[in-house]
């Protein structure tokens, strides 16, 4: 089996999808998924479906909507020939339901395998398979979490932790290749990325620091500007003041190697959101 939850909603069985059309079963599935191979109560579920106002039929209801993943699971199965059952697969457990499957099939746990190894190798100084590893964990990545599945309040705390994980992996990943000197590498993405997101100082941090080991330290003065231009209309807050030091840094013509990255300086306070 493999299950995509970071974009789109996808699950197949040997190639055969077993995404059920209707809202409420494809809830359960987004939700097993992410917690694949632990419990989710028969509460946690309910309230994934109907939040505070149950209906009387809510147990029969969701039993009826396990079954009906099953019954596509077992069909699937058997049109590819895969054998065990779908009570395997789809398991009743004490209070609740667990969805039996390889760690490796649910995206969303390779994307935190690839992220765990990807924060330890920038941790161990490792700046090349930090990058790497980051850039294949943002790779995976289709979409907002489950963007055609309707959220619920279990799905909603599944999704803005994994949405501010990306946050840290791409932010950490571009860190990582400033410090390979890949400055002009990462000038196009960072200028899309700070145009998307006005109000994220991180991100503004890194394209001012980019432009500036560049060579164009007049456009990533200008950047500062704008940016200081649109904290103070739209929140009146002044930059941060890692990024005051940043931009008095390039007035003088000093080095700006560490300015907005992890280590010496301060990490840059992001009060805008990538998410979306």
């Amino acid at each position: 089996m493999e299950i995509q939850v970071l974009g789109p909603l996808t699950a197949a069985v040997s190639g055969g999808s077993i995404v059920p059309t209707a809202a409420k079963p494809r809830q359960i599935l987004a939700l097993l998924a992410l917690n694949a191979n632990r419990v989710v109560s028969v509460a946690q579920l309910m309230e994934e479906l109907w939040g505070a106002d149950l209906p009387r039929s809510a147990a029969t209801t969701l039993q009826t909507y396990i079954l009906q993943l099953r019954r596509m699971l077992r069909a699937a199965a058997a049109r590819s020939g895969v054998p065990g059952s779908a009570e395997h697969v789809l398991a009743t457990r004490h209070g609740g339901y667990v969805l039996e499957v390889a760690p490796s099939a649910v995206d969303a746990n390779e994307f935190d395998r690839l992220t765990a190894a990807g924060h330890a190798a920038f941790g161990a100084g490792d700046m090349e398979r930090a990058s790497a590893l980051l850039g294949a964990a943002s790779a995976l990545w289709r979409g907002s979490v489950l963007v055609d599945v309707r959220h619920g309040s279990q799905l909603r705390i599944e999704a803005t932790r994994l949405e501010e994980s990306r946050i840290g992996v791409l932010e950490r990943r571009i860190r990582a290749d400033l410090r390979l000197g890949r400055h002009h590498e990462v000038i196009g993405e960072l200028s899309a990325l700070t145009g998307h997101h006005p109000l994220d100082e991180a991100l503004h941090a890194h394209l001012i620091v980019a432009l500036y080991r560049a060579g164009r330290a007049p456009r990533a003065l200008g950047v500062y500007r704008q940016l200081r231009e649109t904290l103070i209309e739209e929140i009146g807050l002044e930059p941060s003041a890692v990024l005051q030091h940043l931009q008095r840094a390039i007035l003088r013509g000093e080095p700006v190697d560490d300015y907005g990255l992890e280590g010496t300086a301060p990490a840059v306070p992001a009060r805008g959101s990538l998410a979306g």
